[in-house]
């Protein structure tokens, strides 16, 4: 079996390695296919992402396909950014028949879209203003995000699934209050409803969430009404889009940062970037007809490079949260809090067999690494502490993160009173898209209108028309959720003592699920490598992630944990 699966695998990275070039030269489309070419292209990616046996190019054959770019042939589109936005961006232009590159400076995830709330929302409270604002704009937020929401889960069901939402009522105006506002949200959610919303009563809203207190604020519980958004593995979601878009086609290279933007001597536009791939210390240029800036909180800096005076566009905005254990939300049951002392919302929802607490949009400054302050720590347990009847405490928090969200003024706008809860897309100089803004549930549609844009911009000729609506990520063709099943019967974890010795272990019933879902038609790989290898031991206790699973993310997820001859080159995103 070991012998089989091994030459399965060398077989296609043989065959991605000797097809490498498509990388730098797409399958072009004749006008007589224009009439059939989406349908037809758009069953041609699904089968590449899909197949079982490719393996994503090595990173020397992405580098040497930026390399091999030139002003006599340039690459359609060159993205700045690995975040999720900039990796939507390559799929999307990719799957459209262009030629693609994309760079981010660190690992892919390793900035804002590593460290959301972790849910995929409709926007719930744009509602709320939409309606008492009589605000239309607001209203097709959340029309559009709801819509997206559904997509996002439908195209990634492995690292993404519905989640219900309480909301304590404490007096019998908020209740109706909330349940109307909610039945609206079910109501403006159509066909894109994940489940219908409800009011529990407060006996049936303990059993539900047992940590819930009774009373609260010197007020008696009165009951809850919970709601459906979307949760998601946002790191691993993120590392699919890269790894989807590499197996379409486009050149992707992490640890490659940008040091200058190359303009036209005639013109002045944008037509490239110096790189520098920062673990050799190597620089090379890269030519595109466009350059897409998606690089979040800090396309600002970008833009700086293409004109030094460039008015800013970003209003960035921080999310902190904290790690809890377990035993403070029930598995499946998230906890929202949605007035607090100061007006933010404060959130808690079972994640990876912990308990996340946070909220959001703080003003910040923008840094590298984020850290959250002690007073914002102070004031998330002290709002969650009104609600919950078990004493919470600082030690009980595990570890804690900040994110930057890159909330966005158009440069163009005559007025930056209006900061956008939208994504802008703007080209305040020549050859070079900004986008920026949104948020991740939207981000399918904000790299739509990016490549809308990008192309307008270098007036390319794709092949077809956006494909990313229906089409499925790496590991989710074939995916159901009791697919971790087959791992426990049919895999062991094989693990090496301390003293060397080889002993056979369960593939557990926790390993099992969490490869299904890290991994999803993929976890058979990792699996494979935990029982032939001798790979399958915990690497921490009380956590289900594999050794197997350091080895498979440098092998085949641009992982740069441990070198070898796959050559690699992100952080491992497990979780």
């Amino acid at each position: 079996m070991a012998t089989s699966i091994r030459l399965r695998r060398l077989g296609a990275i043989a065959a991605v390695t000797i097809g490498a070039y498509t990388i730098v030269r797409p399958p072009s489309f004749s006008s007589n296919d224009r009439n059939n070419k989406s349908a037809t292209a758009l069953d041609t990616f699904r089968r590449k992402i899909a197949d079982p046996f490719a393996a994503v190019p090595l990173r020397a054959t992405q580098e040497a396909a930026l390399i091999g770019s030139s002003l006599d042939n340039p690459l359609d589109i060159l993205v700045i950014g690995g975040g999720a936005t900039g990796c939507g961006v390559a799929l999307d232009a990719v799957t459209r028949g262009l030629r693609v590159g994309l760079v981010e400076r660190d690992d892919f995830s390793s900035g804002t879209s590593s460290r959301s709330t972790k849910l995929i929302h409709g926007g719930v409270r744009y509602l709320e203003k939409a309606v008492f604002n009589l605000d239309y704009g607001q209203l097709k937020l959340v029309f559009h995000a709801l819509e997206e929401r559904k997509q996002v889960i439908d195209n990634a069901p492995h690292l993404c699934h519905a989640l219900p939402c309480m909301t304590p009522c404490f007096d019998w105006f908020d209740a109706i209050y909330y349940w109307a506002g909610l039945k609206m949200y079910d109501l403006v959610a159509g066909r894109h409803l994940l489940h219908l919303s409800r009011y529990y009563s407060a006996q049936e809203s303990v059993e539900l969430f047992p940590t819930l207190a009774r009373n609260g604020k010197d007020k008696t519980l009165k009951g809850t009404v919970v709601y459906y958004d979307g949760q998601m593995n946002d790191s691993r979601l993120n590392v699919a889009l890269a790894l989807s878009a590499a197996l379409a086609g486009a050149a992707v290279l992490n640890h490659a940062e940008v040091v200058t933007l190359l303009k036209d001597e005639g013109d002045g536009r944008i037509i490239g970037a110096r790189i520098r791939n920062n673990l050799s210390g190597k620089e090379f240029d890269a030519y595109a007809k466009v350059v897409v800036n998606a690089a979040g909180p800090f396309c600002d800096s970008v833009r700086k490079l293409a004109n030094k005076d460039a008015k800013p566009m970003i209003c960035p905005s921080s999310g902190v949260h904290v790690v809890l254990p377990d035993y403070y939300s029930p598995e499946g049951m998230g906890l929202i809090v949605p007035k607090t002392k100061d007006g933010r919302v404060v959130f808690m929802l079972p994640w990876l067999g912990r308990t996340v607490a946070g909220t959001t949009d703080s003003s910040t400054s923008i840094t590298m690494l984020p850290e959250p302050n002690e007073d914002e720590i102070g004031f998330i347990l002290d709002a969650i502490s009104d609600y919950l009847n078990v004493k919470v405490r600082r030690a009980d928090v595990l570890s804690a993160w900040s994110g930057i969200r890159p909330l966005a003024i158009d440069p163009k706008a005559t007025s930056t009173a209006s900061i956008s809860r939208d994504h802008v897309v703007t080209e305040d100089h020549p050859g070079l898209v900004t986008i920026t803004g949104g948020k991740w549930t939207t981000y399918r549609s904000m790299a739509e209108d990016a490549v809308d844009a990008a192309i307008k911009s270098g007036k390319l000729n794709p092949a077809s028309k956006c494909l990313t609506y229906n089409l499925q990520l790496i590991g989710a063709d074939g995916w159901e959720p009791a697919s971790f099943t087959v791992l426990a019967q049919q895999y062991v974890r094989m693990k090496r003592s301390h003293g060397g010795k080889i002993v056979p272990g369960a593939m557990d019933t926790a390993a099992a699920k969490h490869l299904s879902h890290a991994y999803g038609v993929l976890a058979e790989r990792v699996a494979t490598i935990a029982q032939n290898e001798n790979l399958g031991k915990r690497l921490a206790h009380g956590y289900p992630f594999l050794e197997a699973e350091v080895a498979y993310c440098a092998r085949e997820e641009y992982s740069s944990i441990a070198k070898n001859n796959r050559d690699t080159g992100c952080r491992a995103q497990m979780g």
